[in-house]
């Protein structure tokens, strides 16, 4: 937006009559802000020369050309898909392949597998017993940990406990001494304390 009186775009396409394109350059010689829009309208007019020109494309292509259709691969995929009886014939022969190969791979017969049940109960009995004294050992080294930890702690807060009881011991003291003496003084020198 300028203060001139004139529109600045006017000015710059040579469109003002020549009385007022000097009353606009004696203006834009004093404003600072019609300067500036003068050099943006500069600018911009650079800019948009710089651009080359291009053809305009002769033909629209549509939806219905052959280029946005699907190709001949997804075409034929729908239409296999998309019929019943050639999905029920692909189902019966991927069933009949699998039947084959099922009846050409059998396993071999499995053999019984005959288990110890007392061996079994004493490697059991074994494992439980020595998880049973891991477990124990390590509740029973943490609770030792756990019980030192306590027991520092507990000595800590009874040293600043003891400290702090006898300052207030040695506090209390020296509060009594002073007024032991100022009473053996009024004792001592009746006429003193007057």
């Amino acid at each position: 937006m300028s203060c001139s009186p004139f529109d600045l775009r006017d000015y710059f396409f040579g469109e003002l009559p020549e009385q007022d394109r000097r009353q606009v350059d004696l203006h834009t010689k004093g404003c600072a802000a019609c300067r500036e829009e003068l050099n943006i309208l500069r600018s911009t007019q650079a800019l948009l020369l710089s651009v080359p020109d291009e053809d305009i494309p002769q033909r629209i292509g549509f939806v219905s050309d052959r280029v946005y259709g699907p190709s001949w691969m997804r075409r034929w995929w729908r239409a296999f898909w998309g019929s019943a009886p050639r999905l029920g014939f692909a189902s019966a022969a991927m069933l009949s392949v699998a039947i084959i190969v099922a009846a050409l791979h059998r396993p071999p017969p499995v053999t019984p597998v005959t288990v110890d049940v007392a061996q079994l109960q004493a490697d059991f009995s074994r494992q439980m017993n020595q998880a049973v004294r891991m477990a124990v050992a390590e509740s029973d080294a943490r609770h030792e940990r756990r019980t030192a930890e306590l027991l520092a702690a507990a000595t800590r807060r009874f040293d600043l406990e003891r400290k702090a009881d006898m300052a207030a011991v040695s506090q209390s003291f020296a509060i009594m001494e002073k007024f032991a003496r100022r009473d053996y003084r009024a004792a001592m020198f009746p006429e003193a304390s007057r």
